[in-house]
């Protein structure tokens, strides 16, 4: 596994493209990198870990963990590894297997999170509008849990 890269499932591939703003698309994100945080959160928050099974080589390639570092999501895929596994050795950057569990346990998510947002987007038009509505209802659901991400940082 290449540890050292985040993987997007290739049946979630145009969705990741199309939400990240380019010349073509009016995405609401601004890099590959917010779009798998933000759907590594979702996941997270809808208790949704879904296998990648085929991955993309192309368009969105493999995205280098030191991209999500210069943003400072880098913690992210840390307390996952953590809260997944409850097992602070995980955190070991030497130890191959640990790098590669961590990197695994957040593609899941992310990909979780991409199934959710597949389903939620599909027929929006615009996705930045459809997403506040998602965020909104989320804001005002009361949940018994006692800890939650806030996805609104996104926004």
């Amino acid at each position: 596994m290449a540890a050292n890269r985040i993987r997007v499932a290739k049946d979630k591939a145009e969705l990741v493209k199309s939400l990240v703003a380019s010349k073509d698309t009016t995405g609401p994100f601004q890099t590959y990198v917010e779009v798998m945080v933000f759907a590594a959160a979702l996941g997270v928050k809808n208790k949704k870990r879904v296998s990648l099974g085929e991955t993309t080589k192309r368009e969105p390639s493999p995205i280098p963990q030191e991209n999500f570092a210069s943003l400072g999501y880098d913690l992210i895929i840390k307390l996952l590894g953590i809260n997944e596994t409850q097992d602070m050795n995980i955190l070991s950057s030497r130890e191959e297997q640990d790098e590669d569990k961590r990197t695994q346990i957040f593609e899941e998510y992310a990909n979780g999170g991409l199934e959710i947002l597949q389903n939620e987007l599909r027929g929006a038009v615009d996705y930045s509008e459809r997403l506040l509505l998602i965020l909104s209802y989320e804001k005002f659901q009361e949940s018994s849990a006692e800890f939650e991400f806030d996805l609104r940082k996104f926004i």
